[in-house]
């Protein structure tokens, strides 16, 4: 997904350094001794008040919400400055919406969750009582990406919030002017103890990484991610890691074309392909490669030539990212792959990089080797349909899978043959925008998943309570064995 984050000190709201925004690509560091400061004192509050009311948390929730609701044009004025142009319509659905949503279903959720929960008593220990407490892990450590800086900030903050946790969050340093906005809206609206948003560039995010945290949620490049879970091992931080890989997009024979080339045109170029779980590539047969990639490039034609293609095309984050997209077309197009890009693509000024298909691919391009993260999108002609999930398998698990067919065995065949984070059939990306089911990655996409009652259950720890009576059958087992004992293990054998 992204590259490291780092880390500043998010200070309280008269810190004249929380309210000034940055000059453009930096982002004010935080020092190693701000950073300690602002955990000790979360801390502190949570040996106060260790588990906060449910009441408490609606309210941080509430605030939140307002956070995006009243900040709307901000929040979309900082993020287009920051990407040199992102659309304000992808910035409604995928930041504000997407979080107000989220927020939205904690807040009606949190008391059930928070519920205890009664467990069945073992029968060899009846009747004893065994039920299980949700209880705070303490304070949460959040490193969000630049991709979506304030989804992927608030909405991994908000399970945390719900969960009754404190949360300390540290913004990637290529959204400067977000990250600056998300610390002074943060400081207005929260008390420091209870959230605080802390900047800066790498150094910082290393520092962040090692604090002793009660959990640590990143989300971020798989590279990064390894570096990010080893620094939280010094001192057994639990993490979770939200990764990203190259997510396939399997193209049946029995799929309806048109309606796949729409779905797949929109997942993979949102936010300019700038999403984890985008599309990475096509795996088709032959014939059905060939008739889907003209459906494609006319969608996208339709969708950005023309006078709107700027407003509604975003750029890509940075000239380093830019220039790592063209080499990886180049490779492609060096090596022999066809390169197709739309006619009247008026978006080109800037850092947008054009809508771009390559056909003719083969494993050993860059753009098959790497994840892509950005608007190309290769489509890989393969012999026999029977082979895709093979094709899938041998290469590192990816953070989705999406698969397009009307014959739901097949579908299903191929599910069953794969692995992935999630799964969208005839469709992409919205297994993710699920506030009710689980979202992760497995093995280098992702460990730990979060959203709704899953992500409740990542903040808190699960606290066994086991309630023994006062006649009890467990005393027969007390030394000195004999017997009796001998024989009452004999018994709970046959019965376990």
């Amino acid at each position: 997904m992204v590259s490291l984050h780092k880390v500043e000190h998010g200070g309280a709201a008269n810190d004249s350094a929380a309210s000034e925004e940055p000059p453009a690509g930096t982002c004010a560091e935080t020092p190693p001794a701000a950073l300690n400061a602002a955990l000790g004192a979360m801390r502190a509050a949570v040996r106060t008040r260790p588990i906060p009311d449910i009441e408490t948390r609606r309210t941080w929730l509430r605030a939140l919400e307002r956070i995006l609701l009243l900040h709307e044009d901000e929040i979309a004025q900082s993020i287009a400055a920051d990407f040199g142009g992102r659309s304000r319509h992808e910035t409604a659905l995928a930041e504000i919406f997407a979080t107000v949503s989220a927020v939205r279903h904690n807040h009606r959720h949190a008391k059930r969750w928070a519920t205890k929960d009664r467990a069945i008593t073992a029968l060899h220990l009846l009747p004893g009582r065994t039920r299980i407490i949700r209880r705070p892990l303490g304070v949460v450590g959040v490193v969000s990406p630049w991709n979506y800086p304030v989804h992927l900030a608030l909405v991994p903050a908000a399970g945390a919030l719900a969960a009754g946790n404190r949360v300390l969050l540290k913004p990637s340093e290529l959204t400067p002017r977000t990250a600056a906005l998300l610390r002074r809206l943060v400081a207005d609206h929260f008390d420091p103890d209870v959230f605080r948003v802390v900047t800066g560039g790498a150094e910082t995010g290393r520092a962040f990484s090692r604090l002793p945290f009660d959990h640590l949620f990143f989300t971020g490049s798989t590279e990064v991610g390894r570096r990010v879970a080893a620094a939280a091992a010094e001192t057994l931080t639990p993490v979770t890691l939200e990764l990203g890989g190259k997510s396939p997009a399997v193209v049946l024979g029995d799929a309806d074309l048109s309606l796949t080339a729409r779905r797949l045109a929109f997942g993979k170029f949102l936010n300019a392909g700038q999403t984890c779980v985008a599309p990475d590539y096509v795996l088709a047969a032959p014939e059905t490669a060939s008739r889907l990639a003209p459906l494609i490039l006319r969608t996208v034609e339709e969708r950005f030539g023309g006078d709107h293609g700027a407003d509604d095309y975003s750029c890509i984050i940075s000239q380093r990212h830019f220039d790592r997209l063209r080499a990886l077309v180049e490779d492609a197009v060096a090596r022999g792959a066809q390169r197709h890009q739309p006619v009247g693509f008026s978006g080109a000024q800037g850092r947008r990089f054009p809508p771009t298909l390559l056909t003719g691919v083969t494993p050993e391009m860059r753009v098959m080797q790497e994840e892509i993260f950005g608007p190309v999108l290769p489509i890989v002609a393969l012999g026999e349909e029977d082979r895709f999930a093979a094709f899938i398998g041998e290469r590192a698990h990816p953070l989705a899978l999406y698969v397009f067919g009307k014959d739901k065995r097949a579908v299903d065949r191929l599910i069953a043959g794969t692995q992935s984070g999630g799964v969208t059939v005839n469709d992409t990306l919205w297994h993710m925008a699920q506030d009710d089911v689980p979202f992760g990655g497995v093995g280098e996409s992702g460990m730990g998943a979060y959203h709704g009652e899953r992500g409740f259950l990542t903040f808190s720890h699960q606290r066994a309570v086991f309630e023994q009576s006062r006649m009890a059958g467990t005393d027969l087992l007390h030394p000195p064995y004999g017997r009796t004992f001998s024989r009452i293990v004999s018994v709970l054998k046959r019965f376990a």
